[in-house]
């Protein structure tokens, strides 16, 4: 099993690269969709690695992954810029996803 990373920046790409992982660089909707579709095919990724501004560009497609469960597991990161995301957002997944406020 792999992980394959799609980023929205070559410096991400290149960072993975000397880390072992494949990827590919996108830029707008159709690019980013055309390639999570394609990594969906490719029965030996168990990882899909995205930057945080790829993921947005295709919001439904993140979420229909992160609801389906099956393999590859979503993982967003932040791009060379830094984390767009709050710094509580864990808690509040965990407290969507089970309900439970954590202080």
């Amino acid at each position: 099993m792999r992980a394959y990373l799609i980023s929205d920046n070559h410096d991400t790409l290149v960072g993975m690269r000397l880390a072992g992982i494949e990827g590919v660089v996108v830029h707008g909707y159709d690019e980013t969709s055309r390639a999570v579709k394609e990594v969906l095919v490719y029965k030996d990724v168990a990882i899909l690695v995205i930057t945080e501004k790829a993921a947005a560009l295709v919001p439904e497609i993140m979420q229909d992954l992160r609801e389906h469960g099956d393999l590859p597991i979503v993982v967003e990161i932040p791009d060379r810029h830094g984390m767009k995301r709050g710094a509580d957002f864990l808690t509040g997944y965990v407290r969507d996803a089970i309900g439970v406020k954590m202080e």
